[in-house]
């Protein structure tokens, strides 16, 4: 197993948020000296290494992925091969291993999660391909750290939207099933029935998962007690953190946890954490171990991107219906990314006009709309799903091989600059935990052939072109080379 040991010191307008990316167009405690994000001293990083003959069954992963640790402090960490390494509870490891069919842990899971449980608990700001395992790491975090004999909330996870919420709610129950441990989601889940906090008794679940605006609400109603909080988890971390995601909530939830319980172990989990939140996080979390990917690096091997010029809306339309839908029929399901509600609208009615039978989700839908669609595609009811950047984050479907940018993500604040951020996010929805995958891109005029090459500049990576539009044979190759279909020769 490797070991990774170091020596070296410790390192009033309103906004808009990229769940309703433009939606609508229209509308001190001085703190130890700490090495800045990525900075990288000889003595203080190492890639860690896994034995590859370690990681052949459950995951698919790149050969080549290379986290990077940054460490502080001398309390050696050494990686996981077995999830048994980790010293679990027996209830833990037949969640795992029965109820969630692991075999190991991945790479990712292999070394953050001795960093994670062993004492100091130290805080940690992890970032890592999306579909690598990043969920479990926190769970797992949560639940392995939880006293099951004290009834009142001992972790909490913060997540930018219900959706994610609500997924990881289900992902720790499974996890848990066996443990006796309590949990509870602090996100309404049926409006009719709903009862705010003001109205409803303590809270005692010792888990505790829900967005920054009710978990901000349960504490102060006081009704959700942190005073026995010993982890605090971001989720989509370096969205909780950004300008213009949920900022000033996360802070103040992080401050009111930390000045009544001064040990609370903090982390950071994301696949994307652009430089201005790097530096933040850098000021705000003290004392913390990191591992990163860099940005070239973290564009996934195992899904192929595409790019199609389109030379008008409705060619984009008919590519979808008859082109990649219709080649893509049984290779699973498709998710399409669109920038606003209107575009969501408007696609999903000339999908549906054209025979196709597709659910679409966004903001503006009533929460048990969203839950019920949510469900119908995960059941595998329903095959195409058009969303807004909603589901941009963390939403895991494993049977998604397909996924269209029907518009490309840009920035709130600037149209003509794309969202890398967000894109990756978006492509990081097909090709779950290694499996195959395909991204078509598709470009209608100047502008967004403008963004498409910010986008492969950014993330050093030639984004391969399908010849044309109007070509069955060209889409079909493209679908071969990405590995979901099968190449037939003559």
């Amino acid at each position: 197993m490797a070991e990774l040991k170091s020596n070296s010191a410790p390192p009033a307008e309103r906004k808009l948020y990229w769940a309703d990316e433009a939606e609508e167009e229209a509308t001190s405690k001085s703190a130890p000296p700490k090495l800045s994000w990525g900075e990288v001293a000889a003595s203080s990083v190492d890639a860690l290494s896994i034995r590859e003959t370690e990681f052949n069954g459950f995951l698919d992963e790149p050969e080549a992925l290379n986290i990077k640790a940054v460490t502080t402090g001398d309390t050696p960490y050494t990686s996981a091969c077995t999830f048994e390494d980790l010293k679990l509870t027996p209830a833990l490891l037949k969640g795992l291993y029965t109820d969630l069919k692991f075999q190991h842990p991945s790479k990712i899971q292999a070394i953050s999660l001795p960093m994670i449980l062993t004492p100091p608990y130290k805080n940690l700001v992890a970032q890592a391909h999306n579909g690598s395992g990043k969920t479990t790491c926190f769970v797992l975090g949560m639940l392995s750290r939880v006293d099951p004999n004290l009834k009142a909330p001992q972790a909490i996870c913060i997540c930018p939207t219900r959706e994610l919420a609500i997924q990881n709610l289900e992902v720790l129950r499974k996890m848990g099933k066996h443990t006796g441990i309590t949990s509870e989601c602090a996100v309404p889940m049926d409006s009719t029935n709903y009862m705010s906090f003001a109205k409803r008794p303590p809270v005692t679940a010792q888990i505790v998962i829900g967005t920054p605006g009710t978990i901000k609400k349960g504490i102060s109603a006081k009704k959700l007690s942190v005073g026995s909080v010993k982890i605090l988890v971001f989720d989509e971390a370096d969205h909780m953190l950004a300008e213009d995601g949920f900022k000033d909530d996360s802070l103040r939830i992080m401050k009111d946890i930390q000045r009544i319980s001064a040990h609370c172990q903090v982390l950071l989990f994301s696949a994307t954490f652009n430089q201005i939140v790097k530096n933040f996080v850098s000021r705000v979390i003290n004392d913390h171990n990191q591992l990163f990917v860099k940005k070239e690096e973290l564009s996934l091997e195992s899904v192929k991107q595409y790019k199609v010029d389109c030379p008008d809306e409705l060619s984009k339309v008919m590519v979808i219906k008859d082109r990649i839908l219709e080649l893509g029929e049984n290779l699973g399901q498709t998710i399409i990314f669109v920038r606003t509600r209107h575009s969501a609208s408007t696609l999903h009615k000339s999908l549906v006009e054209l025979g196709y039978e597709v659910t679409t989700i966004q903001g503006a839908l009533k929460q048990e709309d969203r839950d019920k669609i949510v469900k119908e595609f995960k059941d595998g009811l329903t095959q195409v799903l058009i969303s807004t950047d909603l589901l941009a984050r963390g939403f895991d479907q494993q049977q998604v091989n397909l996924v269209i940018n029907y518009e490309l993500p840009v920035k709130h604040e600037n149209h003509s600059e794309p969202d890398y951020e967000v894109y990756l996010h978006r492509i990081g929805r097909a090709g779950r935990f290694g499996r195959k995958g395909a991204v078509f891109n598709l470009l209608m005029g100047g502008r967004d052939e403008m963004l498409m090459e910010k986008i492969e500049r950014h993330f050093n990576s030639q984004i391969a072109q399908v010849a044309a539009w109007n070509n069955a044979e060209d889409f079909r190759g493209a679908l071969k080379a990405a590995g979901l279909l099968e190449w037939k020769w003559c």
